[in-house]
């Protein structure tokens, strides 16, 4: 059976060499979405949809993974998010809008948490988290829709400049592989020890 965060990997695959996979993928993203946010107008727009969605999905998978050291439950919630985000946002491209939230707001949530397990990690500079801060900080305007309408497209050039960062430092850096293996290690050895004193106590009570 495959592990993942075990031994400096994730699905067997080095840390770092995951990050630079992420970062191709969050290439392929960004390249794709310019055609897929005007809606399918031509079968191109609607290819670009799909493998856009694909690819954003796959990303949120593997940062799940790669920021899971730093803390298992915010990047859970980081995931939870952006999943939400892709299935409204798809929803919302292809069919006419429906009353509810922006799709933006559950992208703007999980690129703030995204920069925090960033800033928080030890195997990524702290300027790209405060990037991706800022960034999440510009679509949350879309929380009230006539606010973030009234801001765009200025509200959303943070992202594009902070998500392309991210993608270039991931392709060209990747992560710290022994800073990474350490911080899941140390995560590792915490729950280990979580579990034992939860045992023993069961045990003393019995």
């Amino acid at each position: 059976m495959i592990s993942v965060n075990a031994g400096g990997q994730i699905f067997g695959i080095p840390a770092h060499r995951m990050a630079r996979i992420a970062g191709a993928i969050y290439a392929v993203n960004i390249l794709a979405s310019p055609f897929a946010i005007v809606g399918p107008k031509t079968f191109l727009d609607l290819c670009c949809g799909l493998v856009s969605t694909a690819a954003y999905i796959v990303i949120t998978i593997l940062f799940y993974f790669l920021f899971k050291p730093v803390s298992r439950s915010v990047s859970f919630v980081a995931a939870l998010f952006s999943m939400t985000g892709c299935i409204v946002g798809n929803w919302v491209v292809h069919v006419p809008p429906i009353p509810g939230v922006h799709f933006m707001v559950y992208f703007g949530f999980y690129c703030v948490l995204i920069g925090y397990l960033i800033i928080r990690s030890s195997f990524m500079p702290r300027f790209v988290g405060v990037l991706m801060m800022c960034a999440g900080a510009g679509y949350l305007t879309f929380l009230w829709q006539p606010f973030g309408n009234s801001l765009s497209p200025y509200n959303v050039i943070p992202g594009a400049c902070a998500e392309i960062t991210l993608t270039i430092w991931l392709l060209v850096k990747g992560v710290d592989q022994e800073r990474w293996t350490e911080q899941s290690g140390a995560i590792a050895a915490s729950a280990t020890s979580f579990v034992a004193r939860q045992t023993s106590m069961k045990g003393n009570l019995q």
